[in-house]
């Protein structure tokens, strides 16, 4: 597993009892690695969600082991893993999840808050602000901001606690192509500067070229599927 940020290991997960049992995930295997930036597409259903909620230390496998930075994540208490997400886990999710009562400075804030670590903290936000260009946005509340500005917080504030690990679940579902592309952009950027490993799960297609790789899953199956980075030119 060296030189791998995240691994899945034949991972298998079961939901129900042994009379109704459904399987969300069948014996995935995954490596990302440092500065890689991958996309997971699949019909809704397919096991997309579980693969995310797996990677960010929210789900427990059925079976099989994940890695994270090399150490095996499966066996840690809820306590460690808790620590994990804080430490080395960005998730950026579709709706943004801003808190309504909270300014943007404050959304960002409250990430060194939950971590015990508020040493340099206003200083890391204003900087991240100012790299997303929401510098005259630090006092407005998620209720003032555009679809777009609300997603950059939202990657800012994934960024804050400079995480190995970027998640992304349909970053682009609220916004315009622009805008969406834009925020792909600043994702992909992001993993490749400062050689951390991003995950993306997507129905955008027209995103697919700023990733590295990209993986079907459908009916809990995951394979490699590149082919869909080159669709357009094989269809002319």
């Amino acid at each position: 597993m060296m030189n791998h940020m995240l691994a899945f290991e034949r991972v298998s997960k079961v939901y129900g009892e042994k009379t109704n049992q459904t399987a969300a995930l069948k014996d995935v295997s995954l490596e990302v690695k440092a500065g890689e930036f991958v996309a997971i597409i699949g019909p809704s259903g397919s096991g997309k969600s579980t693969l995310l909620s797996m990677a960010g230390l929210l789900l427990s496998p059925t079976n099989g082991n994940v890695y994270l930075d090399n150490v095996e994540i499966t066996k840690l208490s809820e306590k460690e893993r808790a620590q994990l997400r804080l430490q080395k886990i960005g998730f950026v999710f579709q709706a943004s999840n801003l808190i309504p009562y909270l300014s943007v400075l404050d959304q960002l804030l409250l990430i060194g808050k939950l971590a015990s670590n508020s040493k340099g903290m206003k200083q890391r936000a204003d900087r991240l602000l100012k790299e997303l260009g929401l510098s005259h946005r630090t006092h407005h509340f998620p209720a003032q901001l555009s679809g777009g500005e609300k997603q950059r917080v939202a990657i800012a504030r994934a960024w804050m606690n400079d995480p190995e690990i970027i998640l992304a679940d349909e970053p682009t579902a609220s916004l315009d192509s622009k805008r969406g592309r834009e925020v792909v952009e600043m994702l992909a950027s992001e993993v490749k500067r400062k050689g951390k490993a991003g995950i993306m799960v997507t129905h955008d297609e027209r995103v697919l070229d700023l990733c590295d790789h990209v993986y079907t899953i459908k009916d809990g199956v995951l394979h490699l599927d590149d082919k869909v980075l080159f669709s357009g030119q094989m269809q002319e």
